[in-house]
């Protein structure tokens, strides 16, 4: 058996620290000190997040710019609504306002209040941080194979 570092890939689970900021350096989010595990593919985090650090090894730290199409995607017009402002009649709503809405599958869907024009809303259901460019701080701490199978594409 090797003692040679495993490099992240298919196969692997990966335990790391990272932190996640918009491009003026404001933090979405972050593991903190205490590191946290995936397995590569597992829709844990967006999948070119994932590829962003393919490769790297335990030890590694890198700060990656990740564009919009490979991290909440660019927006889509499609995702904005004009709603009858009657539906949210307990609610006292302003612009910018996040309102939490049930899909067709019964998942929980946010969207977040653009303007309040007289009797309706538009909402956008884009994620908020569509069309962002953000940087992802990482530490990569161990990487291990958990799995031989061969992806093919």
């Amino acid at each position: 058996m090797s003692n040679k570092a495993i490099p992240i890939g298919p196969g692997t689970r990966v335990t790391l620290k990272f932190s996640l900021h918009l491009e003026d350096g404001h933090l979405i989010d972050s593991t903190g000190e205490t590191p946290a595990s995936f397995d590569v593919g597992d829709d844990t985090l967006l999948p070119g997040f994932e590829r962003a650090i393919y490769g790297m090894k335990p030890g590694n730290k890198s700060e990656l710019e990740i564009p919009p199409d490979k991290g909440f995607g660019v927006p889509n017009p499609e995702n904005i609504h004009i709603m009858k402002r009657s539906l949210f009649a307990n609610l006292d709503l302003k612009e910018g306002m996040v309102v939490s809405f049930a899909d067709n599958q019964g998942l929980e869907r946010p969207g977040v209040i653009n303007r309040i024009l007289g009797d309706v809303l538009e909402v956008d259901f884009n994620h908020p941080l569509a069309g962002k460019d953000v940087v992802l701080k990482v530490e990569i701490v161990d990487v291990q194979r958990v799995s031989d199978d061969i992806i093919r594409g």
